[in-house]
């Protein structure tokens, strides 16, 4: 479970548009990664919705912005065009990199224990290193306080 100051878990994962994003050859700009339980969910859409509505401000700060989950790219593709989302979404289906970033953990909802992505976000500073490390995000002003802590780098 990386922890702020650490380098980030380096990883290679299909993005929608088609192409695919590795976080090693980001360097150079700050990168903010959400990682969320499932697309096209209340908690979810709602997240995705606000780093959407923000992302011009993100990105004249110089940071790009990743939404992660276990979904498909066709789930994220549908996810995207029904909700009218802007931030690319990462399709870590195998999920190695929620491991990696330690957020693949143990769940419990109705009783029932399962495994699931828990809500997290991870700053990564220019030089990979981890500048911030939220986790069990709750949903309302989580976007807005991401952006706030970018404007410290």
């Amino acid at each position: 479970m990386p922890e702020r100051g650490e380098m980030a878990p380096d990883f290679t994962l299909p993005v929608t548009g088609g192409a695919e994003v590795t976080l090693s050859a980001l360097r150079g700009a700050p990168v903010v990664l959400f990682f969320y339980p499932r697309d096209d969910t209340s908690g979810c859409t709602k997240e995705n919705e606000d780093f959407t509505r923000l992302l011009p401000e993100f990105e004249a700060a110089g940071v790009k912005v990743y939404g992660i989950s276990k979904d498909s790219l066709a789930s994220h593709d549908k996810f995207m065009a029904k909700k009218s989302l802007t931030v690319p979404l990462l399709s870590d289906e195998a999920g190695s990199t929620s491991e990696d970033f330690g957020v693949w953990v143990e769940k419990k909802m109705y009783g029932k224990t399962f495994m699931g992505i828990e809500r997290a976000t991870f700053l990564i500073d220019a030089e990979g290193r981890l500048a911030e490390v939220w986790r069990k995000v709750k949903v309302p002003g989580h976007a807005d306080a991401v952006l706030e802590r970018v404007k410290e780098l």
